[in-house]
């Protein structure tokens, strides 16, 4: 599953890897997971078709496990060459197996999400898994708070540049010759 969005993107999210029903749909996160996560790019005024999703492994996992270090490994060049087509401003990072890809050694999801971490001029913000949050519905108000921090950050990088300052003169006009 290649992943989904417009190329490029000021948002890439990045997630573990497709489930059931995206192994079904070919789709990344379109099951239970994928609806919160429309809900959550709603609250901050982004919709599917705004930003590129995709996940670490391109392939579901045998039952359903938690994708092996090999396996996050051999689709790494491809999220790369996903990553410098997409360009983006800023990557959501799903869960604690893309945070452990993405920003490796950088501390555990409990203690980094809501943080940006920058490299190369593009924010990185690693927030807890929608699917976590489905188990644990107290983590649903640290994702809502982590997603409105992505939305400030856009407003800031995103914004355009002021205009510039008139320049005050106290030359004379230049005539224009007479034709």
């Amino acid at each position: 599953m290649p992943g989904t969005g417009p190329v490029p993107a000021d948002v890439m999210i990045v997630g573990e890897a497709p489930g059931f029903n995206e192994d079904m749909q070919g789709l990344p996160f379109v099951g239970a997971a994928g609806k919160l996560l429309d809900t959550l790019l709603a609250r901050i005024g982004l919709g599917r078709e705004t930003v590129f999703i995709t996940n670490v492994l391109k392939c579901r996992p045998p039952q359903n496990r938690d994708p092996m270090p090999n396996e996050a490994e051999a689709c790494l060049p491809y999220l790369r060459a996903q990553f410098k087509l997409v360009q983006p401003k800023a990557v959501v990072i799903l869960g604690r197996h893309a945070l452990e890809r993405m920003l490796p050694g950088i501390g555990p999801i409990s203690r980094v999400h809501g943080e940006f971490f920058e490299r190369s001029g593009v924010a990185f913000m690693p927030v807890y898994h929608p699917a976590a949050a489905l188990h644990n519905g107290a983590l649903v108000k640290d994702l809502e708070a982590d997603f409105d921090k992505v939305r400030s950050y856009l407003d800031r990088v995103l914004a355009p540049p002021p205009p510039p300052e008139p320049v005050a003169t106290t030359a004379e006009p230049e005539q224009l010759p007479l034709i």
